[in-house]
């Protein structure tokens, strides 16, 4: 496809790897010297860092995000070239291209995981004050979780 159009807001529609609609909103600027592989690269690096693109994220197929863009898809394959030389993505052939699962530059994982770690060190201090040992400390966690939630 040719990149005549200016593209303003863009929505890039797709499904995930579980089979979940998911929206991408995106904005190229037309009138701009920076080139559209790169206004592109910059906003899914944002996606990422933020969490709105959550590790293991599949991203859209580049022929579908070309296509909802209005880009060539060469445009959108260069995008995924750099995101996976910035160790951002990780593409598994045809299964797709993914968040990676430690994506550098990532302040609100890298704050959760801290803040995870401090409750996991209350939560051990508490259950300690209680005379508990391990297995029981985590069977309490999977109930507090319920049988829907992977342990």
């Amino acid at each position: 496809m040719a990149e005549t159009e200016p593209i303003y807001p863009g929505v890039v529609t797709y499904e995930d790897q579980i089979g979940i609609e998911r929206r991408l909103a995106i904005r190229l600027e037309p009138d701009t010297a920076i080139p559209r592989f790169e206004q592109l690269r910059a906003q899914l690096s944002v996606m990422v860092a933020v969490g709105r693109l959550a590790p293991g994220a599949r991203l859209p197929t580049v022929r579908n995000m070309a296509e909802q863009l209005d880009l060539a898809p060469g445009t959108v394959a260069r995008t995924y070239r750099e995101l996976e030389a910035d160790g951002i993505v990780k593409g598994r052939g045809r299964l797709g291209t993914f968040v990676v699962d430690e994506p550098p530059h990532s302040e609100p994982l890298r704050q959760r995981r801290e803040r995870i770690a401090a409750a996991a060190a209350r939560y051990v201090f508490e259950v300690r004050q209680l005379g508990a040992d391990a297995d029981a400390a985590l069977a309490a966690v999977a109930d507090a979780f319920g049988p829907d939630e992977p342990t």
